[in-house]
C-alpha cells in the first residue's frame, strides 16, 4: 500500500513540475481552460435549431413598421426575409463562415444554415424571374434584381466583404420591394400569384429535395443501375459511364447531409405556409389546397427532436437506427406530393 501511495505521489509531483512556476503563466493556462469550457457550452447552445415563426405575423409586423398593408405577395416576401433574418440573428449568428471557436468547431449548424440558405436563394431567384413579372419579356423588379445576386454571395466569406453584410444588404433590397408592393403610387412593384409561376418554383424545390433524398439514402451505400439515359432512344452523354454505380455518402459527411436536409425543410415549411396564403385562390380553384397542407405536414415531421447525441447510421433493418433513412423517407414523400401538386396546377 505504501508503494502505491508513493507512486501516486510521484505522479502528482511530475504533473506539478509540468506546470511552470511563474504565476502569470498559470493564470494564462487557467484562462485558456475557462475559455474552452465557455466555448464548449456556447457551441452546444448555438447548435440548437431556431424556433419557427408565422409568415403571416411576420408580414403584418413588417407592414406596420413600414406604414403599409399586407397585399398579395407580402407573406411570401416576408417569409423570405424572415428566414434570412433567422440565419443572421439566431443565437451565435451566422456560423457558416466562422474562423474562431466555438463556431469553427461546429459543423451541424453550419450545414443546417446552408440548407436554409439554398432555399432562400431558390425563392429569391423565382421572385426575380417569375413572381414579380407578368411575362417573360417584362422588366424585372429593380429591388429584386439587386437582392438576388447578394443572396447568392459566397457563404464562406469572412471579411471584405463578409457573407453577413451581403445578406443584410439583400434583405434591405427585398424590404424595399415589400414596401413598394402595397404602395398604390408604385405600380411597377407587383407579385403575380399565378399557377404557372408557382409551378416554376415548385420544379426547383423538386430538384433540391430529390437530390437530398438520394444523398440521405446513400448513407448505407447502394448499388444502382445507371438510368441516366432511360426513356429516350436517341439520348447521349459526354462520356461513357458504368452500367452499375456504387453510391455511398462518405461516413464523415453523413451528419452534414442530415442537418443540411433539416435546414432545407425548416425553410421550406415557412415558404410553403406563405404560398398557402398568397396563392390561396389559385390553390382553391385547382382543388389543391389540401395537397399543399399534406406537403407541409410531411416536412414538419422531419423537424422532430433528435434524441440521440449522434446521427446514427445503422443498416436499413439493423438493430441501430439510421436517421438519414428516416429523413429521406419524409423528404421523398413530400417530394412525391409536390410532383402531384404540380400536376394539379397544370390542369384546367
Amino acid at each position: 500500500m505504501n508503494a502505491v501511495k508513493q507512486t501516486l505521489a510521484d505522479w502528482r509531483d511530475s504533473l506539478v513540475d509540468l506546470v511552470p512556476d511563474a504565476r502569470p503563466v498559470r493564470w494564462v493556462l487557467l484562462a485558456l481552460v475557462a475559455y474552452l469550457l465557455v466555448a464548449l457550452v456556447l457551441g452546444m447552445y448555438w447548435s440548437l435549431s431556431p424556433e419557427h415563426f408565422d409568415p403571416r405575423e411576420k408580414a403584418a409586423e413588417y407592414a406596420v413598421a413600414d406604414g403599409g398593408q399586407v397585399v398579395t405577395g407580402s407573406v411570401t416576401t416576408a417569409a423570405l426575409m424572415g428566414v434570412m433574418e433567422t440565419l443572421l440573428e439566431k443565437p451565435g449568428g451566422y456560423l457558416h463562415n466562422d474562423r474562431f471557436p466555438p463556431g469553427i468547431w461546429l459543423d451541424n449548424m453550419p450545414s443546417w444554415e446552408y440548407g436554409a440558405l439554398i432555399q432562400v436563394r431558390d425563392l429569391s431567384r423565382s421572385m426575380r424571374e417569375v413572381f414579380s413579372r407578368s411575362q417573360s419579356q417584362s422588366t424585372e423588379d429593380e429591388d429584386l434584381a439587386m437582392a438576388e445576386p447578394r443572396y447568392h454571395f459566397d457563404s464562406d466569406s469572412w471579411v471584405l466583404p463578409s457573407s453577413e453584410s451581403e445578406y443584410r444588404q439583400a434583405n434591405a433590397y427585398t424590404r424595399g420591394y415589400f414596401r413598394r408592393l402595397s404602395d398604390a403610387n408604385d405600380s411597377q412593384a407587383q407579385f403575380y400569384a399565378r399557377a404557372d409561376n408557382l409551378r416554376y418554383w415548385l420544379s426547383t424545390v423538386n430538384t433540391r429535395l430529390g437530390s437530398l433524398s438520394q444523398r440521405l439514402s446513400a448513407s448505407v451505400g447502394q448499388r444502382r443501375l445507371n438510368t441516366d439515359l432511360a426513356g429516350d432512344v436517341g439520348a447521349s452523354q459526354s462520356t461513357q459511364a458504368p452500367q452499375e454505380l456504387l453510391v455511398k455518402t462518405p461516413w464523415l459527411e453523413i451528419d452534414d447531409v442530415f442537418y443540411e436536409a433539416r435546414g432545407t425543410t425548416w425553410a421550406l415549411i415557412h415558404f410553403l405556409k406563405a404560398v398557402q396564403v398568397d396563392f390561396a385562390e389559385v390553390l382553391q380553384n385547382k382543388n389543391a389546397m389540401v395537397s399543399l397542407q399534406q406537403i407541409i405536414r410531411e416536412l414538419e415531421a422531419s423537424q422532430e427532436t433528435v434524441w440521440s447525441p449522434f446521427i446514427l447510421n445503422g443498416t436499413g433493418f439493423g438493430l441501430v437506427a439510421n436517421h438519414s433513412l428516416v429523413m429521406a423517407s419524409y423528404i421523398s414523400r413530400a417530394n412525391a406530393a409536390i410532383i402531384d401538386l404540380r400536376d394539379l396546377l397544370l390542369q384546367g
